[in-house]
């Protein structure tokens, strides 16, 4: 009988990152560029690449092979290569909304959300609601910018035209801290719901490694 062990990134996602390659190659980079708020630069003969700025790093895909190097020249991880694409093949080019929503309220986003509140919402809370010094220089190093709601508040241009931001409220004798990661209302005509669950994670994890939690 055949043993099988956890599967590797590769093997779980590699299907999705090239079905994402296809249809990356299957749509005109000028017209993705342009919805998405990204540069591309052409490089002849039908090919090119896109700068994206994600987070605190600039990404640059190439196309139409959907290639993806961080500025160091580095592959990165699968969950953040499928993001970048799928950035490029849903974007919309509707402006932000500038309402914020809350995870569920996203398509479909009350099937996520026991697990996004697990995977963000409380991580956080239990990571800098009794420390909120931490969490405004975590918040800083990673470009946020002061909104003036909760205890402690930032806002994050995660990708050019998905904002997040994340809001903590300290808590009491009575109420225990908690966090709330929401999104700009425009977000998911960005991106599907599963992928802005994992941008919830990765939102967490950078803040807390940033602070040392």
């Amino acid at each position: 009988m055949a043993e099988y062990g956890p599967r590797t990134p590769e093997e779980r996602y590699g299907p999705a990152l090239e079905k994402a390659r296809a249809e990356i190659a299957s749509r005109d980079p000028v017209v993705m560029a342009s919805w998405a708020g990204v540069r591309y630069e052409p490089a002849g003969e039908g090919s090119g690449y896109f700068e994206i700025p994600f987070l605190n790093e600039s990404y640059r895909v190439s196309y139409p092979e959907a290639e993806i190097r961080d500025s160091k020249g580095l592959e990165p991880p699968i969950p953040t290569r499928l993001i970048l694409l799928h950035y490029l093949f849903f974007a919309s080019g509707v402006p932000l909304a500038d309402r914020w929503i809350a995870f569920r309220e996203l398509p479909g986003g009350m099937g996520y959300d026991a697990a996004f509140q697990q995977r963000a919402n409380r991580r956080l809370a239990q990571a800098f609601g009794r420390r909120l010094e931490a969490f405004e220089k975590a918040a800083r190093a990673l470009g946020g910018i002061r909104l003036d709601v909760g205890d402690a508040a930032f806002a994050f241009n995660v990708l050019p035209r998905v904002r997040m931001a994340v809001v903590l409220y300290r808590g009491d004798e009575e109420f225990k801290p908690s966090a709330n990661v929401i999104y700009d209302g425009a977000a998911g005509r960005y991106l599907p719901t599963e992928d802005l669950a994992v941008l919830g994670d990765i939102l967490a994890s950078m803040l807390t490694r940033l602070a040392g939690s």
